[in-house]
């Protein structure tokens, strides 16, 4: 009963900030989110894993610099989710995505695309979509909470216009079958995954799931690497590279050179990557280099 009313009121609020969302211009919209990031998240428990992961990645760099890092993410996570009711406005006429034609060349083909929680990374489709018509299907942690799964897919997926996957035994079929039929499929690679392998990332070892690797090789398609920035406010740009060289590289090389794509992208804007996620394990780290990474 406590869960249920929890999820009812976590609901209503989302409610509450898309209604508001919607009326406002775009530019409001974010830079209010942004505001109530940075006024509300530094003060949230999450914050001491955020501000853990933020000194262990940048050891060298001051507390000063540690904490406009931390404030930042807050912003770039308040402007996210106030630009949900804007998505496709967004999408269409706020987004810049430099060498489109590296994804027009594997259109109506099977590709994997990958990207990180950098930007706003929910443009991604939306944007491919409406520029170029290129049909690309993301694969999504579903919230616990069904009321904020509803209208978060119902954003994200421009009401139903884009296809949107559900990590779970179910989905791993609509994936395969995504592929079979000759269409992009969106993966986040940064996320801890507890039951992936160990690989290098910002010098710890991080669980990381192979599967875009894996699924990559079965269907003999290409990974294409894109980088997400937020420019200013609510503009943004889609960088796309070609696809990685994945021939002759074992599973374990591919995700390194992924990593270090990603490495690279966080560190020259670190204030705009969700530093929220537990993606060190600290169990792995602990029984292998007698480091806790929450310590």
């Amino acid at each position: 009963m406590i869960k249920k009313i929890r999820y009812i009121l976590e609901a209503s609020l989302l409610y509450l900030l898309m209604s508001i969302s919607k009326l406002l211009p775009v530019n409001w919209a974010s830079g209010f989110g942004g505001w109530v990031g940075r006024l509300v998240g530094p003060r949230l428990a999450a914050s001491r894993k955020a501000t853990t992961n933020i000194k262990e990645s940048f050891p060298h760099k001051s507390d000063i610099e540690h904490n406009e890092i931390l404030s930042g993410m807050w912003d770039n996570l308040g402007r996210v989710m106030m630009e949900y009711p804007h998505l496709k406005h967004i999408s269409r006429d706020r987004t810049e995505i430099i060498n489109a034609d590296i994804l027009k060349k594997y259109k109506d083909k099977p590709a994997i695309v990958i990207a990180a929680h950098q930007g706003n990374w929910e443009i991604c489709p939306p944007a491919m979509f409406l520029q170029h018509q290129i049909v690309s299907t993301p694969i999504y942690r579903a919230p616990n909470n069904a009321l904020t799964d509803k209208m978060l897919l119902k954003a994200r997926s421009l009401n139903g216009k884009i296809k949107a996957i559900p990590k779970s035994k179910t989905g791993t079929r609509k994936i395969v079958q995504n592929l079979q039929d000759g269409k992009f499929l969106g993966v986040l690679i940064d996320q801890k995954y507890n039951e992936g392998v160990p690989a290098d990332f910002f010098g710890r070892p991080a669980m990381t799931s192979p599967i875009f690797v894996q699924l990559a090789e079965k269907f003999k398609c290409p990974i294409i690497p894109l980088r997400l920035e937020r420019l200013n406010g609510a503009s943004f740009r889609i960088t796309v590279f070609e696809p990685l060289d994945t021939s002759n590289k074992t599973t374990d090389d591919v995700i390194k050179m992924s990593h270090n794509l990603l490495e690279e992208w966080i560190t020259k804007k670190p204030e705009q990557w969700l530093w929220l996620h537990r993606r060190w394990d600290s169990k792995y780290l602990k029984q292998n280099t007698g480091k806790n990474s929450n310590d």
